[in-house]
């Protein structure tokens, strides 16, 4: 607060004149590029955190050399105030981080989909796309289809090439995090599974088990393809009454002729079931016009056959698969008390008589 207030005395202005001052210049700077003033502003940070992370590795490896930089007092001293450095939004990507970016989206990273600041954005481990550069296929892009791809060798050019995304901002690496932690309310019940929250890291490494998400959507154009035709639509059915008379007649004769096959389609849905219900009982087990028109094929397939008998499943009882089958001998036991209780003469057992002698058996088992 010392420094923003000394910052507004030098320029002669008191802190809420300096403060409005600069809000007004971050919503001008975002309009500007078409973005709101939130999207803006988290762009400046993640640049800010891309350039902090860069120096940091310079640092690194100038310690690891052994070599002291001669500037070292200065470097950190803007270690120090790295997220109080202006940024220029204008610069722009590199475009080998670019055109590597593109290659890896159109490949098989195996995403998920992950919450970061609200939003929904794409997760991919770092070894998939390590993988995925020291593919035959990337190589073969880099030396024919894109000039822009850098060559990659071994491991250590891998992930030199991958460590372009992040310091271009177009991937960054991310842990996962509770958004509940630290909260005294419940978990909620309609969590989805699956679906991480995460945040940004600081430090930006390669190690292959960890997780980046995806900041870079690619080219634009099909969005932008798709947002145009849907305002053309909506204009065109605006300005339906000013269409010459012969597209009026067609758009007519074309809705008169899609409502007429919707009701052909009805009726004949309706006919199949009058004679499914007619054929059940005259010729069971049952006719059925186009069989497949409600089962979960394609649209062709819905009309094939043209017709077909409604299929029936067989019943069995656990006990009558497991219990074999009487013997003549035990039919034999079985008819011999029936014969001097009862007066009446047995029927004529061809045929069904099988069927009803199991079914007894079945009964007298179960009671």
């Amino acid at each position: 607060m010392q420094q923003f207030a000394a910052e507004a005395a030098k320029r002669g202005m008191s802190p809420e004149e300096f403060a409005k001052q600069q809000r007004e210049q971050l919503t001008a700077e975002a309009a500007k590029h078409g973005m709101t003033t939130e999207q803006y502003v988290a762009q400046l940070k993640m640049r800010a955190l891309a350039a902090h992370q860069k120096q940091m590795e310079a640092k690194r490896q100038a310690q690891e050399s052994g070599q002291a930089s001669p500037d070292q007092p200065q470097q950190q001293q803007q270690n120090q105030t790295t997220h109080q450095v202006p940024v220029n939004p204008n610069n722009p990507a590199d475009p080998k981080a670019i055109a590597v970016a593109n290659w890896l989206r159109s490949q098989n990273l195996k995403t998920r989909t992950c919450v970061m600041d609200g939003q929904r954005k794409d997760l991919f481990k770092v070894k998939r796309a390590i993988r995925a550069l020291e593919s035959p296929a990337y190589a073969k892009a880099a030396a024919k289809k894109n000039s822009l791809l850098p060559p990659v060798t071994d491991r250590a050019s891998a992930e030199n090439t991958f460590k372009l995304l992040p310091l271009s901002l177009l991937a960054l690496r991310v842990s996962k995090v509770d958004p509940h932690a630290g909260h005294n309310h419940a978990k909620p019940k309609n969590r989805v599974k699956g679906l991480w929250t995460v945040k940004i890291e600081q430090h930006q490494e390669t190690d292959p088990m960890m997780h980046y998400v995806w900041l870079y959507e690619g080219p634009q154009w099909k969005q932008k393809a798709m947002a145009a035709a849907v305002v053309a639509g909506i204009f065109a059915v605006v300005l339906f009454p000013l269409w010459p008379i012969m597209l009026r007649q067609g758009v007519w004769y074309l809705s008169v002729g899609m409502m007429g096959l919707l009701g052909l389609f009805f009726a004949m849905s309706i006919f199949r079931l009058i004679l499914f219900c007619l054929t059940v009982f005259t010729v069971p087990p049952g006719l059925w016009l186009f069989p497949n028109l409600f089962e979960d094929v394609g649209f062709f397939d819905s009309f094939k056959p043209l017709w077909g008998w409604q299929e029936t499943k067989k019943k069995k009882s656990k006990k009558a698969k497991a219990d074999p089958a009487p013997t003549a001998a035990e039919k034999g036991k079985d008819a011999a008390p029936s014969a001097s209780t009862t007066a009446t003469e047995a029927p004529d057992t061809s045929g069904t008589v099988k069927r009803d002698l199991t079914a007894r058996v079945e009964e007298v088992t179960d009671e």
